[in-house]
């Protein structure tokens, strides 16, 4: 899939590079932000627990969670967020409780609830979130003041799609298998330990989204003139040197590849925890939501 995929990307980004055929755009955008995300969700659903995770309860989370998420996360920070030095502290909250909501929303009617299945279903959950978002990345990223720049849309896609797997996906996957971890059929179990995730997986994604800024401040403070400063002051452009550049390109996918690494060890171990032998004792202090008993949603 990923292979076919990436081929199809390429050849539609060469055509419309040759052609300037404006109407291949849709097809350039829809397959550099959906590839990864949904290569993911396909290889996750061959490790499924129970039969109750199908193909249909799999496609729903990632269409209509992926939906819902970005449409909560997107009105709820247009009206609680504004520029503030917590600004990406409360992106990550938003973000990391919609999915999460969107997510038992939609699996509030399984029977078995085991971590495996939750890891898969937020996977999908956050991938879809994930491909929506890169979507809308890449389009902004094509207008720019000099007209449309297919440079700009294509570098944009490959970036976001090398980090796709540790970002959204990789996130709700972890707080699904912690939702899962004691659910049962009538009532998601919500725990402490789920409570400590979520304010850690939310922090895992502030650190993400602020990374450039915080890799600028600390360029600028090893290595910071006085004259860049009163450039800065003034609303002006700092003109960094080519040390400040290096140092600030590696201070940011240093600090990426620590959080990514991070999340990645920390699903890890939710994956060796998930298997029978290592279930261990229910939590002492949980708090039990009941699931709804009314007709289901057309969703």
């Amino acid at each position: 899939m990923l292979r076919v995929g990436l081929l199809l990307w390429t050849m539609s980004a060469v055509v419309t590079y040759l052609t300037g055929n404006p109407n291949l755009i849709p097809t350039l955008v829809l397959l550099g932000s959906f590839l990864v995300p949904v290569t993911f969700v396909a290889w996750a659903f061959e490790h499924r627990d129970s039969g109750e995770i199908t193909a249909e309860l799999v496609f729903r989370m990632f269409t209509v969670g992926g939906v819902l998420g970005v449409l909560g996360a997107s009105v709820l920070e247009t009206y609680l967020l504004y520029p503030s030095p917590w600004l990406y502290v409360g992106v990550g909250l938003i973000e990391e409780a919609v999915k999460l909501a969107a997510l038992a929303l939609l699996t509030r009617r399984l029977a078995v609830k085991s971590v495996r299945d939750g890891l898969i279903l937020g996977a999908a959950a956050g991938f879809g979130f994930a491909a929506l978002e890169s979507a809308g990345f890449a389009l902004t990223a094509l207008f720019t003041s000099q007209g449309l720049s297919l440079a700009n849309l294509v570098t944009t896609e490959l970036l976001r799609g090398l980090l796709a797997p540790v970002g959204h996906g990789l996130w709700t996957a972890v707080l699904g298998g912690l939702l899962f971890a004691w659910s049962t059929r009538d009532h998601f179990v919500l725990t402490a330990r789920l409570a400590l995730a979520y304010l850690g997986v939310s922090l895992l994604h502030a650190l993400w989204d602020s990374m450039s800024v915080i890799s600028l401040y600390i360029t600028l403070l090893l290595t910071g003139q006085p004259w860049q400063y009163d450039l800065l002051a003034r609303g002006l452009p700092a003109a960094p040197t080519g040390t400040q550049v290096g140092l600030y390109t590696t201070l940011t996918w240093v600090g990426q590849g620590l959080i990514a690494a991070t999340g990645v060890v920390w699903l890890l171990v939710l994956v060796v925890r998930a298997r029978p032998e290592r279930q261990g004792t229910r939590p002492a202090l949980t708090y039990r939501v009941a699931t709804s008993r009314h007709p289901a949603l057309p969703f």
